[in-house]
């Protein structure tokens, strides 16, 4: 009998082993959320332009900065550690892509680059919230890697 009870709790215990825990991984292309700003995203005092300047980055570009230059017209500048230099971007309303492209930096990775592009777009819907993501493509397959979504306005 003593067996019989020793082999039971060792095989209820050999079933709640397998019991599988919750699992977070994060890949290289997620972005972090963070309570507070950490040091490498900061946001100076408000100025001379229509809102605050906020520094954004991840792990291929950094201090990213939005301008705001005219009435739908902004300019983005940064440094980027993107592979062979060249980087995409779209502008997006929650809906749809309304503008799309490419740019270089002044140098490949593993350096950081600058760049400096304008941007002209308009919102199509009032309630809308305009998003500039920054990305490098995948060399092996072309997809979007490291995005970095800036909002415009």
């Amino acid at each position: 009998m003593k067996r019989f009870c020793f082999l039971l709790a060792i095989a209820l215990a050999a079933c709640n082993s397998n019991t599988r825990q919750n699992e977070t991984s994060v890949s290289p292309d997620t972005m972090k959320v963070y309570p507070e700003p950490p040091e490498d995203i900061k946001t100076a005092p408000p100025g001379d332009s229509l809102s605050e300047v906020k520094i954004y980055g991840n792990e291929r570009f950094k201090d990213v900065s939005v301008k705001v230059i005219g009435e739908h017209k902004f300019q983005i500048e940064g440094k980027g550690q993107i592979f062979e230099a060249n980087f995409g971007w779209v502008v997006e309303d929650g809906h749809e892509e309304l503008k799309k492209g490419s740019q270089m930096t002044s140098a490949g990775a593993p350096e950081w680059g600058k760049f400096s592009f304008t941007i002209d777009v308009e919102k199509k819907r009032s309630n809308s919230t305009l998003m500039l993501i920054l990305f490098e493509s995948s060399p092996k397959d072309g997809s979007r890697q490291f995005e970095l979504p800036v909002v415009l306005y």
